[in-house]
């Protein structure tokens, strides 16, 4: 099997997977890092706490229109992790690799809206992805989106659109399990029309099993932090066995 170069559905694809060019908005919520902690599901990684028992938590929208993996929209619910295996100051050490970018995600659920980057997704790095109806609106001032997850609307959440700076490039990581083995993903993303402040979400939760899971986390209340990404730009890397 060739690393760099998958086939999925008749297509190949060749990693680095790029985004050319997307809008992203996230809000990110403080909650029960016990509650999180149930929801991992092996022990490879640790919730990374910002204060004693609480963890983070980040919802996005995603809108890729230019993309390796074709046009679709995108919601992610994750937690901030770290590998068991890594040491770190407590809550300091955590608020300070979330500042610099250096904190990891690991991704609970990741429903799009289109049939081949939900195999894509799941094929090439293990990352939940499930068909699902999400609507995303951008309006003026703010933007809004809302998942309806297998018939039901799981929550609506909006978000300032708000922002005009540039996010220099900077290498992350997402963590997930393929073929139940722990993995990491490095990616660079970089933005246009970047903005950053507290607060601003207005989240609504409704019905089903997502909107139970976050219920369980303490959800809804007031986010940390929300971020606006107008014009949004990535490379994925192959993943890489933890």
């Amino acid at each position: 099997m060739n690393a760099k170069r998958r086939t999925v559905q008749g297509r190949d694809v060749a990693f680095p997977v790029e985004v050319r060019d997307a809008t992203s908005a996230s809000a990110t919520f403080a909650v029960s890092s016990a509650a999180a902690r149930r929801l991992l599901p092996g022990d490879e990684l640790r919730i990374a706490e910002i204060l004693p028992g609480r963890g983070l938590c980040s919802i996005a929208a995603i809108d890729y229109r230019d993309n390796d993996l074709g046009e679709y929209r995108e919601i992610s619910i994750a937690f901030f992790v770290r590998p068991r295996s890594e040491k770190a100051l407590p809550w300091l050490g955590a608020w300070a690799d979330l500042l610099r970018g250096r904190l990891g995600t690991w991704i609970l659920h990741l429903p799009v809206d289109q049939a081949f980057t939900c195999e894509a997704g799941r094929v090439l790095w293990g990352f939940p992805k499930t068909v699902q109806q999400i609507e995303f609106e951008v309006g003026p001032e703010r933007a809004r989106c809302e998942l309806i997850y297998q018939g039901e609307r799981a929550f609506s959440l909006s978000f300032p659109r708000r922002g005009g700076r540039r996010l220099p490039e900077r290498e992350l990581v997402t963590y997930s399990y393929l073929d139940g083995v722990a993995q990491r993903t490095r990616f660079r993303s970089s933005a246009e029309g970047f903005g950053v402040g507290p607060g601003g979400a207005e989240l609504s939760l409704g019905s089903g099993p997502i909107a139970s899971q976050l219920r369980s986390l303490g959800l809804p209340r007031r986010a940390l932090m929300t971020t606006w990404m107008e014009h949004m730009r990535a490379r994925f890397e192959a993943p890489v066995e933890l």
